[in-house]
């Protein structure tokens, strides 16, 4: 055979075709082992779903690092509330809709136990434990005397059975408790009555199912793979290390509890003669000698005293900790120092390059997940709610336009933070707009505070040096208007403050 027929057969796919040279494709002897199964995503949720989700309540409620991982993930992610800020053009009409928002958002919690970013930390803390958190919208009667007739409840995970997977008497299919039409829309979602695990709401052995429409739930998760109807817990990654390094922990202790204990045997040659010094029989009639500080015992012929010396835990377990706390952090997606509370070994570089990635990842989070699935789909039945209870008279269409605001970060550097946002607007790459809210502010309240405070300060005659290149903020001393009557030895000027230029600079 020639050259060119034995390339045509290769290129054919016959006997000699170039195999493909793709590691993770290989089948070599280290990866004979190595064979997963092709299953979705949604296959595997629905298999594994309720254990991975006992388990993972279990850790956060047990292990310490999983409780600091799941307060310090719901913190970053929601903070003290994603605060809405209205967009509307006619400024009567924005201020009494902030106002009426912000007084409802005391009353939406309906078991009336937080406010509606209260709520928001709890989605997040679901997210972290169980992947996803359901929102209930429930609208009140007018007699409930509500602001505004809507409330939201919280339900978990539990509460979708995972194995409710049939057909539907109308047609539809049933996956996982999510109730699907003809072209693969949510139309509905089947809730338990009753929590599984909750002992003490008495109730039927297989707690029966209520059809609630897909209009009146809010289904709050991270997506990870096209087509996914359930959510991953967040700690799933991280469960196993977890939970073999609290057993590892738990045996050292034992280890270390037990190398604390200071015990000494006595040996000697004859059984029946007496032991040395005064002794005392315990349960078992066995003999126990007695130690006591500053005495000097003089042994008999043929005793001997030996002293335990249990393992000690070792110069490797700091090391070992710290590196399987490290992959722990990494799982999580949480910097080290948010996971353990250790910044030993961080410093000023390693912690603002670690927060800078993790900030990124969170800003992801709130934006495609918390504001998209839970604020816009809460904030649209509220105007809604609002308007057709004759709380707001607005037309929806006008004032629907917001943007959600998340809280601030705080600074690693805030002078030098501060002085690229300065920069920055300065050159015109950015907008005072964008670099207050940036902040976890609103712009406008900013604005009207500052007016407020300008024209406070001028009623009373105090002027503060905060043009550029002075002295800013409260290091600016303020000083009471001049007397008319002073004479020509009155050094301040016009009521200026008056500040020692030494101090000046930083």
């Amino acid at each position: 055979m020639g050259l060119f027929d034995r390339f045509r057969r290769r290129a054919a796919g016959g006997p000699a075709a170039v195999r493909a040279r793709l590691e993770g494709a290989m089948a070599k002897r280290r990866l004979r082992g190595w064979n997963p199964p092709l299953e979705n995503i949604n296959a595997l949720v629905a298999s594994g779903g309720p254990r991975l989700l006992a388990r993972s309540r279990e850790l956060v409620v047990t292990n310490g690092y999983a409780a600091n991982a799941c307060e310090a993930f719901a913190a970053n992610l929601v903070g003290d509330g994603i605060k809405l800020s209205s967009l509307i053009g006619d400024a009567d009409l924005r201020d009494r809709v902030q106002l009426l928002w912000l007084a409802w958002t005391d009353e939406a919690d309906a078991d009336g136990l937080t406010d509606f970013y209260g709520l928001q930390a709890m989605v997040a803390r679901e997210m972290f434990v169980a992947g996803e958190c359901f929102v209930r919208l429930r609208s009140r009667r007018a007699e409930d005397g509500l602001l505004v007739p809507l409330q939201l409840q919280l339900l978990q995970s539990e509460m979708l059975p995972f194995e409710k997977t049939e057909t539907a008497a109308n047609g539809n299919r049933i996956r996982c408790g999510i109730e699907f039409d003809a072209i693969g829309r949510r139309v509905a979602y089947h809730f338990r009555r009753r929590h599984p695990g909750d002992s003490t709401d008495q109730g039927a052995v297989i707690p029966e199912t209520v059809r609630v429409p897909a209009a009146d739930v809010l289904h709050i998760y991270r997506p990870i793979d096209a087509g996914q109807i359930r959510g991953l817990p967040h700690i799933a990654p991280a469960m196993v290390r977890l939970f073999l390094l609290d057993q590892y922990d738990d045996a050292e202790l034992d280890r270390k509890k037990t190398a604390a204990m200071f015990a000494g045997f006595i040996t000697k040659t004859a059984p029946e003669e007496p032991m040395m010094g005064e002794a005392e029989a315990d349960l078992d009639g066995a003999a126990i000698a007695s130690l006591e500080p500053g005495t000097m015992q003089v042994l008999l012929p043929g005793e001997d005293v030996k002293f335990s010396s249990p393992a000690d835990v070792g110069g490797g377990y700091e090391a070992f900790q710290y590196r399987t706390l490290l992959a722990v952090s990494a799982s999580l997606g949480l910097p080290y120092h948010l996971v353990t509370g250790d910044v030993r070994q961080a410093n000023y570089s390693s912690l603002r390059a670690e927060l800078v990635e993790f900030r990124r990842r969170i800003g992801q989070l709130q934006h495609g997940v918390i504001v998209h699935q839970l604020c816009r789909a809460v904030w649209r039945r509220w105007l809604e709610t609002a308007v057709l209870a004759g709380a707001l008279d607005a037309d929806p269409a006008t004032a629907r336009p917001v943007q959600w605001i998340p809280p601030r970060w705080d600074w690693v550097d805030p002078l030098k933070d501060i002085q690229a946002q300065v920069l920055a607007m300065e050159a015109g790459i950015t907008s005072r707009r964008k670099v207050v809210e940036a902040t976890g502010y609103d712009i406008e309240e900013v604005d009207r505070e500052n007016a407020a405070d300008a024209a406070r300060a001028t009623g009373l005659g105090l002027r503060y040096r905060t043009s550029p290149g002075e002295t800013q903020g409260a290091r600016a001393t303020p000083t009471a208007r001049p007397d008319p009557g002073a004479g020509a030895g009155n050094d301040t000027d016009d009521g200026a403050a008056t500040t020692d230029p030494a101090t000046e600079q930083e």
